[in-house]
């Protein structure tokens, strides 16, 4: 076990494989809810792989009047059919595959019911798939933006599409397994959470163990 025996990290949608890596590794997990909203991060996005490459998902959210927002204040926006869209572009891209019809029916109702603020939509995503990748850990929140718990590794910006295909992070390896796309793209690192599930089912625990260095 690392130095720190717990971690701390933003909140995420449908969040890519080294954020649950983390969430499988450390027993203290605590949620980021008083940092004010960035864009261009998995707080609102997530990336599939369909048949034409890398598909980024964005959940769009209201924009207030003034620029600084606090997470866990930020209401989801439905002026479009994003959830409609979300999920047949996450059903093209993995009906195939071989766990897809085995946890679709835990997946879908996401896509269904309106959530009012992100932070919460995103909060039951992540507490949703620890239980189905049997993850043993509770997620706790924060009760102020500057106070970091001394036990914890501060992660909130760390993993971000802008910077997680670059930056070394010497507790994460990605370990390859067999994508929908492999014989088109290769194989792809890091991607949702959803593209290890449906493809691994029950063997995506041990794909996350493995792929978690210990420092």
């Amino acid at each position: 076990m690392t130095q720190h025996s717990g971690i701390l990290l933003s909140t995420a949608y449908f969040a890519p494989i080294r954020y649950f890596s983390k969430l499988a590794a450390y027993p203290e997990i605590y949620i980021e809810q008083y940092e004010n909203f960035i864009k261009q991060t998995f707080r609102n996005r997530t990336v599939i792989l369909g048949a034409n490459g890398q598909i980024p998902l964005i959940v769009p959210v209201e924009k207030g009047r003034g620029k600084k927002i606090c997470i866990k204040d930020l209401r989801i926006a439905y002026d479009e059919e994003w959830q409609r869209n979300h999920w047949r572009t996450i059903f093209s891209a993995y009906n195939s595959s071989p766990f897809f019809e085995y946890y679709a029916d835990d997946i879908e109702p996401f896509f269904r019911k309106k959530y009012e603020f992100l932070f919460d939509f995103n909060q039951q995503i992540t507490e949703t798939l620890i239980e189905l990748l049997e993850i043993e850990t509770e997620l706790k929140l924060t009760n102020d933006f500057e106070q970091i718990p001394e036990t914890c590794l501060n992660f909130r910006e760390q993993i971000s599409p802008k910077t997680h295909l670059i930056d070394a992070d010497p507790q994460f390896v990605a370990q390859p397994y067999t994508q929908v796309f492999t014989e088109k793209f290769g194989f792809i690192p890091d991607l949702s959470i959803l593209d290890l599930l449906f493809n691994e089912g029950p063997s995506a625990h041990s794909l996350l163990d493995e792929s978690f260095i210990s420092q």
